[in-house]
Order: C-alpha cells, then sequence, then structure tokens
C-alpha cells in the first residue's frame, strides 16, 4: 500500500478529508521551500502538492506561471526539486509527496532514471498535466514499479470512456478539475461538482480530490462535503508571491489561509 493509499484510508476511518496544498518548487527562492513545506505540515496539510516549475505551464492562470518564471529564472531544475523532496525527508517521512508538473522534465531524465531517483529521494506520487492517459502506460508501469503513485486530471467535460481510462491508470487518487479554464479562475458551482464526483464514482473505488476555484475556508469546505480531498494551490500562490520579500509574514500568510480551511473543513465534517 502507497504512503498516499495509507494516509487517505486513514484520514477516511476519522470521518475527515483530506487537504492538499500545492506550491511551486523554488518560489520565491529555492531557500523558502522547505521552510514553506513544514509550514504546511504543521497548519494542516495531509498530502502534499509540490510544482515542478516548467516554462509552458499551459493549465496554469497567471499566479502559478510567475511562481514558476521566478523559479525557473533562479535556475530551479527538476533535480533541484527532487533535493527539496529529500532535504524534506530528513524531518518527515510521513506527509506524501505529489510531485505536478509536465512531462518534458521526466521525460529529459528519462523515466527509469526519475522513478529511481523520486523514490529514492521519497516522492510519492507523479501527476503530469499533459500526459494524456493513451499515452501514459509506460510511464506509468515504471512509476507503479517504483512504488509511486501515477495521479491523473479529470475535467468537467471527460467523458465516460475518457473516465474509464484514466481510473485504469491512476492510483493514490484522482484529481478532478471543477472548472473549465485554468488555475485560479472562476467561482466554483458546488452543485455541479458534486454531480460530476458522482459520475467518477461509478467507475472506480479510488479518492476524488478536487482543485481549481477553492480560493477560502468557506470554498474549502464546501467542495470537502462532496470530495475525498480538496486542493487548494493559486489561493497560496498569490500569498506567497504578495509577501516574496518577507519571509516571515510570506509563511504566517499561507499558515493562516490553510489553517482556516483545515478548521472549516472539519467542521463541516462533524
Amino acid at each position: 500500500m502507497s504512503q498516499i493509499t495509507s494516509c487517505l484510508q486513514a484520514l477516511h476511518r476519522e470521518g475527515r478529508k483530506a487537504l492538499i496544498p500545492y506550491i511551486t518548487a523554488g518560489d520565491p527562492r529555492p531557500d523558502a521551500t522547505l521552510p514553506l513545506l513544514h509550514a504546511l505540515v504543521a497548519a494542516g496539510a495531509d498530502v502534499i502538492e509540490l510544482g515542478v516549475p516548467f516554462s509552458d505551464p499551459m493549465a496554469d492562470g497567471p499566479v502559478i506561471q510567475k511562481a514558476c518564471e521566478r523559479a525557473l529564472a533562479q535556475g530551479v531544475s527538476l533535480h533541484q526539486v527532487l533535493e527539496m523532496v529529500a532535504q524534506f525527508r530528513q524531518d518527515n517521512q510521513d506527509t506524501p509527496v505529489v510531485l505536478m508538473g509536465y512531462l518534458n522534465p521526466t521525460e529529459a531524465m528519462g523515466y527509469e532514471t526519475f522513478a529511481k531517483t523520486a523514490s529514492d529521494v521519497g516522492v510519492d506520487g507523479l501527476l503530469t498535466v499533459d500526459l494524456p492517459p493513451e499515452e501514459a502506460q509506460d510511464l506509468s508501469r515504471t512509476l507503479t514499479t517504483a512504488g509511486i503513485d501515477p495521479i491523473f486530471l479529470l475535467a468537467p467535460t471527460s467523458s465516460p470512456e475518457r473516465i474509464k481510462r484514466v481510473v485504469a491508470l491512476a492510483r493514490g487518487y484522482v484529481y478532478y478539475v471543477s472548472l473549465k479554464g485554468v488555475t485560479g479562475s472562476a467561482t466554483l458551482d458546488v452543485a455541479a461538482v458534486q454531480q460530476k464526483v458522482d459520475v467518477i464514482r461509478a467507475y472506480t473505488d479510488l479518492p476524488i480530490g478536487v482543485g481549481f476555484g477553492i480560493k477560502d475556508a468557506a470554498s474549502a469546505a464546501a467542495v470537502s462535503q462532496v470530495a475525498d480531498a480538496v486542493v487548494v494551490g493559486s489561493a497560496l500562490v498569490s500569498r506567497i508571491e504578495a509577501f516574496a520579500e518577507d519571509p516571515a509574514r510570506m509563511q504566517a500568510e499561507v499558515t493562516h489561509l490553510l489553517s482556516a480551511m483545515r478548521q472549516a473543513m472539519d467542521q463541516a465534517s462533524q
């Protein structure tokens, strides 16, 4: 059983929902990432999605695009992201870490090399935004052999056939993108999210995480009522950007927002 599965099953037994924050590795500076990772855990993160900076993050809105630009400007590479995970694991062996990004850096490293290195440093999952299930068999097989969960996206427009293809390969959890568009966009329609989550549940027993459009404690609590996990990214990354020159304030703002989400989600589940 993977660390992600173990974590999510334990939460389910407790009647709680997973809180999964996203930050971009190396943003606003490489030395800020490790303290932020630990701050996320202290604020209530159950799983962490750590973004691998990429030059053309097509699924991401302006907030995360800028975060990638800031990290890339300082030379942050996939190798350095893996080293950040290794450093995080020196003090935290329990919180699952999912790398989230695009195919090119993994392909450039080579699937086998990436999977072995990622497994060695303590990566638990990989979400490759631009890899469709029709082309994912080789990478998914390599990851699964190395004990890393391949995680896939589903969207409001995903057909039953696409859902079947995705859940056949997915491990850990399925990430449902709650909005048409890019990260950080639009307002959530929780009723519409519930309808699609119910459709997905007909095809899989995997936990379903919902992300995009979750901006505050209220939206996190509402989504937690219909999903197994709540994923929040742009709302955190925008605070990192706003207080990039004041590390203490930046960490405090991120902690405050995530703690409020955690509290609201727990209250909603009672």
